[in-house]
């Protein structure tokens, strides 16, 4: 296996493991701090059911809610207009040997691709209307590859488990919070004015704790973009210009401010979800122009601290080290 990507497993999986060891350590510590050992940990075995139970019943039933948010229809083989996607997709899932996802088109004016599913839907991926016209068939196919490695790294599952802690802990700071306002202590003392400060904070740890998150969906879409480029061929070069494409179509400066800012940190948006739609056609010698760019751009740590995609020149180089490895 390539170094890059065992690197990167392994960093997922120390993380994430480190985020909910530690999530559930703050919690246990503060709870039998505010309520006593036994009535802390019965706390924080309640607080965590009932964000589980919460997260499954999304986790079901959410593929409906997003069909229903993005206009989605399905297509099938035999479709007269888009089989040519299904036929995409079943190439793309053939490349990952994974069973074959259902596949839709959203009706929303702005170039996406996204994986989604549950045990009840099963595993989908959709494309948006306008991306269908933005990318080539070959960068079309390794965004597929892209969102299929989502479905086959079981990356809403992860991120389902990951996201329960910093609910966790925003629970247990709201129940300390009101607790301490209109509560008498803690069982051991009457102190609830400690006890509604103690809440206070951790509300103020759950959205620390958010980073945390966004940075574990960082390291989860790297890994998909891996994958593309380690299962399609011709994968990393076209996921290149197909980043390339999306962000020109929704930023047309974007080349401009990169020539400028060339070895800065500006930020623009990332892959796979855009609010400025465009239905012009973007060349593909201006796309690769500006991947050749990024691959020479100098990026900040904290470039994308706030982002829940790689910055785009962070993926264009690690793409860029698939490609040399892959030879």
């Amino acid at each position: 296996m390539n170094l890059t990507v065992v690197r990167l497993k392994l960093s997922m999986l120390m993380a994430s493991i480190g985020i909910i060891l530690l999530g559930l350590a703050v919690g246990l510590v503060v709870a039998k701090l505010a309520f006593g050992a036994s009535i802390g940990t019965s706390l924080i075995i309640g607080i965590l059911s009932f964000i589980v139970v919460l997260n499954v019943i999304q986790w079901l039933f959410g593929p409906y809610l997003i069909q229903a948010a993005y206009h989605v229809h399905e297509v099938s083989p035999n479709d007269p207009q888009y089989s040519w996607l299904y036929g995409l997709v079943a190439e793309a899932a053939s490349y990952n040997k994974i069973s074959m996802p259902k596949v839709f088109i959203a009706d929303v004016p702005f170039p996406n691709a996204f994986a989604y599913g549950s045990p009840i839907a099963g595993k989908r991926i959709a494309f948006t209307m306008p991306i269908l016209r933005l990318l080539n068939r070959e960068e079309l196919l390794a965004v597929a590859g892209h969102e299929l490695g989502h479905l086959k790294h079981r990356d809403v599952e992860v991120m389902l488990a990951v996201g329960l802690i910093p609910a966790l802990i925003f629970y247990l700071g709201y129940w300390l919070f009101w607790g301490g306002m209109f509560g008498e202590g803690n069982g051991r003392n009457n102190n609830g004015g400690l006890i509604l400060l103690l809440g206070l904070a951790m509300v103020v740890v759950s959205y620390l704790f958010q980073f945390l998150v966004l940075f574990i969906n960082r390291m989860r879409e790297a890994y998909a973009d891996v994958n593309s480029a380690s299962t399609v061929p011709g994968g990393a070069e076209n996921l290149q210009t197909a980043l390339a494409k999306l962000t020109l179509s929704t930023d047309p400066k974007a080349m401009e401010k990169y020539k400028k800012k060339q070895g800065a940190t500006g930020q623009i948006s990332s892959m796979l979800f855009f609010n400025s739609p465009t239905d012009e056609e973007v060349p593909t010698y201006d796309a690769r122009e500006l991947v050749e760019i990024w691959k020479h751009t100098k990026v900040s740590p904290f470039a994308d601290f706030f982002m829940d995609h790689p910055h785009p020149a962070k993926r264009i180089q690690l793409l860029e080290k698939m490609k040399y490895s892959s030879n």
